[in-house]
């Protein structure tokens, strides 16, 4: 089990934005690598509490976490955070600003002062069937992203000497203070393009179309955003690759309806169905079964499948499938017909007689819930 994020901070669920930005910054600075030479956990203590910031930070991220712990974010290769999978260049690109303007490194020595840049993110949204939502399904998807042209190479920037940043001293009634911003010429990269083919842009970007894999858990929730790690653009100046957002939309099905991971059917069946009972097959998400209807049923009964309905992301089991029995009362009778039932009329088999099995809908959805 992967640690609770709010452990790793040392805060609980009700801390503000601010509250967890200086519980971030505390951590990040007790675990940097260039403070702590020659403790090699620090760095992994360092990298969780990235990850647990990353999520945290953000409120889309944070609420999906505080419903469905780290299943959430993981399950084919997806993460909210990295997956755990976050390295350094990662962290100093994303998170450099938590110490100003002077980049991730606040003085601790090394390269960490150098801001990484990163591509910019890609956003597709994925249909799926309520089928391939239940069973999880890996989906090859074509993607338009920039990629650094074959045949690109990259001189240091003269500007800022390779840093990404530039040193900007400023007179101020304290006095002179001294900030640094990110360089305008390789806009913080380092790098600029020495060499480039013809049909690349001004950076030695090339638009191409790549195929992507994409695999997605069992359990997702139309509207919810996975995260397929550097399958965005790629960077200018050899740069960490953007992400590529995939955004999960669901196919409405034809028979069942789906309420967290419970899923619901309506059956209709016949009033001579209902009196003499028969068997009726129906969808399920893994495939059509056949459902015994006992004589005497009332209309409004819920049969309950166990576990055909899909099955929670946070992995707490698999939801039932309800089946709510209707039964149809025909619209027109022909004059046999009506003589028929005129004559039912004042059968004491065709009279209601409700007992205490048979309950109000009110107390079926009670039922139903508890």
């Amino acid at each position: 089990m992967k640690d609770d994020f709010y452990n790793i901070l040392g805060i609980d669920k009700s801390a503000s934005a601010s509250e967890i930005k200086k519980a971030y910054r505390k951590k990040a600075i007790a675990y940097h690598p260039d403070k702590n030479p020659d403790d090699p956990s620090a760095e992994e203590k360092f990298k969780k509490a990235a990850e647990a910031y990353e999520v945290l930070s953000d409120s889309n991220k944070k609420a999906r976490y505080d419903q469905y712990g780290h299943q959430a974010f993981e399950g084919g290769g997806f993460g909210g955070g990295s997956g755990g999978g976050m390295n350094m260049d990662d962290i100093f690109s994303q998170f450099g600003d938590i110490f100003g303007g002077g980049g991730f490194g606040g003085g601790f020595g090394g390269n960490a002062g150098r801001r990484t840049v990163k591509g910019s993110n890609l956003r597709i949204r994925v249909k799926l069937t309520l089928e391939e939502i239940a069973n999880g399904v890996e989906k090859k998807i074509k993607v338009k992203r920039k990629k650094v042209a074959a045949g690109t190479t990259f001189n240091t920037c003269s500007t800022c000497n390779g840093s990404g940043q530039v040193m900007k001293i400023q007179n101020t009634i304290l006095g002179r203070m001294q900030t640094s911003a990110t360089c305008s010429t390789c806009g913080g990269a380092g790098q600029s393009v020495a060499k480039k083919p013809t049909n690349a842009d001004a950076q030695g970007m090339l638009a191409t179309e790549e195929t992507v894999s994409i695999k997605i858990p069992p359990g997702v929730v139309d509207g919810m955003q996975l995260k397929v790690s550097g399958k965005g653009n790629d960077a200018p100046g050899n740069g960490i690759s953007g992400d590529l957002l995939v955004a999960i939309e669901e196919i409405p099905h034809d028979s069942l309806q789906r309420e967290g991971d419970n899923l619901h059917h309506d059956m209709y069946i016949s009033f001579s169905e209902a009196a003499l009972g028969t068997s009726k097959e129906i969808d399920t998400v893994t495939g059509r079964v056949r459902i015994p209807i006992e004589s005497g049923v009332q209309s409004g009964k819920i049969l309950r499948l166990r576990r055909k309905g899909i099955p929670s992301i946070n992995g707490y089991g698999t939801g039932d499938l309800l089946v709510h029995v209707n039964v149809w009362t025909p619209k027109t009778l022909n004059k046999e017909q009506k003589e028929f039932f005129e004559k039912m009329t004042e059968d004491p088999h065709f009279q209601p007689k409700p007992e205490e099995e048979d309950k109000s809908f009110f107390e079926k959805v009670k039922d139903m819930f508890s």
